[in-house]
């Protein structure tokens, strides 16, 4: 069966972080759709088993689980280590694994949740582009990283957050000017809202979650929020070649929401 028979990651090695649910989910299945060699990299161990087995199973793609904690810097670099050793070459690293805490006033955010905060949403996308990057050369692949609208917005009572999304950013475009000449390309995407579990929990919390939801898709010019597998197709467009001579860019997926603002 040639290639583009078998998808357009056929034979090729991703890894997504936080990849068992939500946005990581999305991606996952989009890459296990095209034939990738899927890598889950989450703490999230029965819903990651239950998804690799079940993708494994119903697409062309081969999709395993490892159990990682992407805040231990051992762990993580352990995990990465272990899938170059299992597929013999890694093409993509998602960088996706993130939180969003509670809106926070700036005068009660507390220095330990800060740290925290960055330690899950910046330095695991850090070293988990300084881990996958001696494998990246080898196969001119490809870094992508999950940042955020607010990274370019803002978000009220969510400084911390929207900073360690900006952090991303710039790391995405200064990787892409020290990596560029050695066939790595390093690109962000920014979405803005997307029907998650934890979007989901969030609007749980609130006293009308359906309007809560309802008001929140409107904010996009579909009058809806992205789907999961909406964001995973533009990670694999970024994965791949078509995309070749895209670099350092932070693709907004955001619906139109922040237009006519």
């Amino acid at each position: 069966m040639e290639q583009g028979q078998q998808g357009r990651f056929a034979g090729r090695s991703v890894i997504v972080t936080g990849g068992s649910r939500g946005i990581g989910k999305g991606c996952v299945e989009v890459f296990a759709s095209e034939g990738g060699l899927v890598s889950i990299l989450d703490i999230a161990q029965e819903e990651g088993e239950q998804l690799a087995e079940s993708l494994t199973a119903s697409s062309t793609g081969t999709v395993v689980y490892r159990k990682c904690d992407v805040s231990d810097p051992e762990e993580l670099k352990n995990a990465i280590e272990a899938v170059a050793q299992q597929f013999e070459r890694i093409d993509c690293i998602v960088n996706n694994a993130g939180v969003h805490p509670p809106a926070t006033p700036i005068d009660e955010q507390k220095l330990a949740d800060l740290e925290s905060l960055l330690r899950i949403n910046f330095i695991s996308t850090y070293l988990g582009a300084q881990y996958a990057i001696p494998h990246l050369r080898k196969t001119k692949g490809t870094i992508v990283n999950m940042s955020s609208m607010t990274a370019v917005l803002g978000q009220d009572q969510s400084s911390a957050y929207a900073a360690t999304k900006g952090a991303q950013l710039s790391l995405t475009k200064s990787l892409a000017v020290e990596l560029g000449p050695q066939g790595i390309r390093v690109n962000a995407i920014l979405p803005s809202n997307v029907d998650t579990p934890l979007m989901r929990d969030w609007a749980a919390t609130l006293p009308d979650p359906e309007s809560a939801l309802k008001r929140v898709s409107e904010l996009q010019v579909f009058g809806r929020m992205a789907s999961p597998q909406e964001v995973g197709k533009v990670a694999l467009f970024l994965a791949t070649d078509d995309s070749s001579f895209v670099t350092g860019q932070g693709i907004e997926v955001e619906g139109g929401a922040s237009l006519d603002y």
